[in-house]
């Protein structure tokens, strides 16, 4: 019994040594999303809808090289809104074969007000992914319709 627990412990050691070293707790719960020119975006994951309700709610920034991907069950037509949004994003739509569909870009926040005040935006082709970056973010990395993302 005792060498049992022995080898459990030795090989429970193995496997935690194997790991990445590089990965940090923010890290969990995201995906590497490359963009056409190899720019790679650290983009946390939302695949459950109260966390889609809440997406970029409240937060102050967002690190040019960060994101968020919406991940929908299937492909249909998501509008975005920016209510409780304190910051300017990227809104662009990927359809599932990871071809961007639509973009709204510079997206301005609407912190204030009543939520009915607060436009969408796109929604106007089918999609399966939504990622959101940093306001430029786009623009900088040379982003257009029809360009293919790896993730």
């Amino acid at each position: 019994m005792r060498c049992t627990a022995l080898i459990a412990v030795l090989l429970a050691a193995v496997f935690v040594s194997c790991g990445d070293r590089s990965a940090r707790p923010e890290d969990f719960g995201t995906r590497v999303v490359r963009l056409p020119n190899g720019r790679e975006i650290r983009c946390e994951v939302m695949t459950q809808q109260k966390d889609m309700a809440r997406g970029m709610m409240f937060r102050d920034s967002l690190a040019p090289d960060r994101g968020m991907l919406f991940v929908h069950g299937q492909p249909g037509n998501y509008p975005y809104w920016m209510f409780q949004v304190k910051i300017p994003l990227d809104i662009i739509w990927i359809d599932s074969g990871r071809r961007i569909v639509e973009m709204s870009l510079n997206t301005p926040p609407c912190e204030k007000g009543p939520a009915s005040a607060c436009p969408n935006y796109g929604g106007n082709q089918r999609a399966q992914f939504v990622l959101e970056l940093a306001a430029g973010v786009a623009q900088k990395n040379g982003l257009k319709v029809g360009d293919l993302l790896e993730f």
